[in-house]
C-alpha cells in the first residue's frame, strides 16, 4: 500500500506559500486558471517545483505535443528524486500502453490505472464481457506538488485542453489551490491510489525493455524541438504564472473550502448513496435562496434534480444554465439527453444559453492574442455559482453518468468574490458568445447576439435535418443513464 509522504522538510513550493499561508490559517488560496494556454505552463511549472512528491489523476491523457511534454515533466521530476504517482482511467489509453510502461520503469515513478481493460488489443471485446464494471470510469482530474499546491478541475491533458492546436478547443476552468486543499486533494488520491479499481501497470502492461525509458526522453526531447513545439513555446514564454506564485507575487482568493469527491468504490458499484459526491454536495450547498449559475458541457440532470431546478425557478430564485449548443457539443448523443428537457426548464423560467461553436466576439478576441489556431470552441468547464457566495469548480457533469457512473471530485469555494465573478459572466460574456434559447408558444427559437444584430433562428444554428432527426430518435430512447 502507497501512502501520502509526511514532510520532513521545508520545500522551495512550500516557503513560498509560508507568508500568506501564515497571513491566512486554516483558509485556502485559489487562483482561477480559465486560459488553456496559462493551465499548461502552472502544471508544467509545478512538476518543476516540485521537491518530494507530484500526486497526478486524470481521467484523458492524449499521447501529443502536450501530454508528452507533461509526461516528460514527470520524469524529469523523478529523476531529482521526487516520488511520482501516475493514476489514469484506462478508457483513453489507448495505444500508449508502451509509453506508460516506460514511465513505471522509472525507479520513482509508479503508474496505475483504474478499472482496466484486461484485452489491451481488442478493448471492445472487453464491454462484451465486463460491461458492468468497465463502463465505470474514473472522471477525477487532479495535480498535487508536495500536498502544498494542487490544480483541480474540468480539464484532461490535451492539446485541446491547452490551446496547444489548430483544432476546435474546450473552453474550460481550473483552479490552482494551496493550503488546507491541497492536502485534502493528496489525502484522496491516497483513497483512489489504494482502491480495489486502481491496478499497478505492471499487472496489465507488457514490460517495458531496458531502454525503454531511455528511448522515451529521447523521443520527448526530440518532440519539444519541433516546429510545433517551438511555435507553442514562444506563445507561452511570456507567462509568469507560477513563477509570481513561488515569489509571492501573486495575488490569491483565501476563503474556506472544502474538497468534495466520490467514494472510489463507486468504480465497483458499491459506493453507498450518502457517500456519491451528489449527496455530499446537496448536503453542503444547502438551500438556494437568490441565484443559481450553471456551467455544464453535458447537461442531463435526472428527474429529481430537473424538478429541484424548476421549482427554485418558479420560486423565484434566478436559475441560468449554459452548456453546449448542438453545433460545438462533441458528444451529439449527449444533447438528445439536454434537449428534450429544453420546453420544461423554460416554462419554469429558467434562462437557458448554449455556447455557440464561434462569435465575433470570440473570434475578435482569438486575433487580439495572435493565436492561429481555430477560434471554434466547445464548452468543457463544469462549475457553479450558489447566492453569488459559493462556487464548485471540478469534474462534476450535471448529467446521469457523473451521479451514478463516473467517480467525480471537486472543490466547494465559500467565496463570494469569485462566485459573484461566475455569476457576473452571465450578464457580460455569456450573451454575446452564446445563444439564449426562448419559448416562443411551443416552438423554441436560439437568439444570436454580435454587435447591435440580434438574429432570431427557428432551428438549431448550425445543424443539419440529419443531425437534428438523430437527436431526437435518440431522445425518445430510455439512455439518460449512459450520457
Amino acid at each position: 500500500m502507497s501512502a501520502v509522504v509526511p514532510t520532513a522538510a521545508a520545500c522551495p513550493l512550500e516557503e513560498s506559500l509560508a507568508v500568506q499561508t501564515c497571513a491566512h490559517a486554516g483558509e485556502s488560496g485559489f487562483l482561477s486558471l480559465q486560459d488553456g494556454r496559462g493551465s499548461f505552463v502552472a502544471r508544467a511549472l509545478l512538476a518543476d517545483a516540485a521537491a518530494r512528491t507530484l500526486d497526478v489523476q486524470y481521467y484523458i491523457w492524449r499521447n501529443d505535443l502536450s501530454g508528452i511534454l507533461l509526461f516528460d515533466a514527470l520524469r524529469r521530476a523523478a529523476d531529482r528524486g521526487v516520488r511520482v504517482r501516475l493514476l489514469l482511467d484506462d478508457n483513453n489509453t489507448g495505444g500508449m500502453d508502451a509509453t506508460l510502461a516506460a514511465l513505471d520503469s522509472h525507479p520513482n515513478i509508479q503508474v496505475r490505472l483504474f478499472n482496466p481493460f484486461r484485452q489491451r488489443r481488442w478493448r471492445w471485446l472487453g464491454y462484451l464481457t465486463d460491461f458492468s464494471r468497465l463502463n465505470r470510469r474514473m472522471h477525477n482530474k487532479s495535480f498535487t506538488a508536495d500536498g502544498h499546491a494542487t490544480i483541480v478541475g474540468g480539464r484532461n491533458i490535451g492539446d485541446e485542453y491547452f490551446d496547444a492546436g489548430k483544432q476546435a478547443l474546450f473552453v474550460d476552468l481550473d483552479v490552482l489551490g494551496v493550503g488546507p486543499v491541497a492536502d485534502a486533494v493528496e489525502q484522496d488520491f491516497d483513497r483512489y491510489w489504494n482502491c480495489a479499481s486502481a491496478v499497478p501497470a505492471a499487472r496489465v502492461l507488457p514490460a517495458a525493455s531496458a531502454d525503454a525509458l531511455d528511448d522515451f526522453a529521447a523521443a520527448a526531447s526530440a518532440r519539444a524541438r519541433g516546429p510545433g513545439a517551438i511555435a507553442y513555446f514562444d506563445s507561452i514564454r511570456q507567462s509568469t504564472l507560477l513563477r509570481d506564485l513561488l515569489g509571492a507575487r501573486q495575488a490569491l482568493v483565501w476563503s474556506s473550502a472544502r474538497l468534495v469527491s466520490d467514494d472510489p468504490k463507486k468504480g465497483l458499484a458499491h459506493a453507498r448513496e450518502n457517500d456519491l459526491m451528489v449527496a455530499k454536495l446537496a448536503r453542503i450547498l444547502g438551500t438556494v435562496e437568490h441565484g443559481l449559475c450553471v456551467i455544464s458541457p453535458y447537461f442531463v440532470p435526472t428527474r429529481r434534480g430537473n424538478a429541484f431546478i424548476c421549482d427554485r425557478a418558479r420560486e423565484g430564485v434566478q436559475v441560468a444554465v449554459l452548456t453546449n449548443a448542438m453545433e460545438a457539443t462533441d458528444v451529439l448523443a449527449v444533447h438528445s439527453g439536454y434537449a428534450k428537457r429544453r420546453h420544461a426548464l423554460l416554462r419554469a423560467g429558467v434562462k437557458l444559453y448554449e455556447l455557440r461553436r464561434s462569435s465575433l466576439a470570440r473570434r475578435r478576441w482569438w486575433r487580439a492574442q495572435g493565436f492561429h489556431g481555430s477560434s471554434a470552441s466547445s464548452l468543457h468547464a463544469k462549475t457553479f455559482s450558489v447566492d453569488r457566495q459559493r462556487l464548485f469548480i471540478g469534474s462534476f457533469n450535471f448529467d446521469q453518468r457523473s451521479v451514478s457512473l463516473n467517480t467525480e471530485m471537486g472543490f466547494v469555494i465559500d467565496s463570494a468574490e469569485m462566485a459573484a465573478a461566475s455569476a457576473d459572466m452571465f450578464r457580460n460574456a455569456v450573451p454575446e458568445n452564446a445563444y439564449e434559447v426562448r419559448l416562443r408558444g411551443r416552438r423554441l427559437e436560439w437568439i444570436e447576439r454580435n454587435d447591435a444584430a440580434v438574429i432570431v433562428h427557428r432551428r438549431e444554428p448550425g445543424s443539419t435535418f440529419w443531425q437534428r432527426a438523430f437527436v431526437r430518435v435518440l431522445g425518445w430512447l430510455p439512455i439518460d443513464w449512459l450520457l
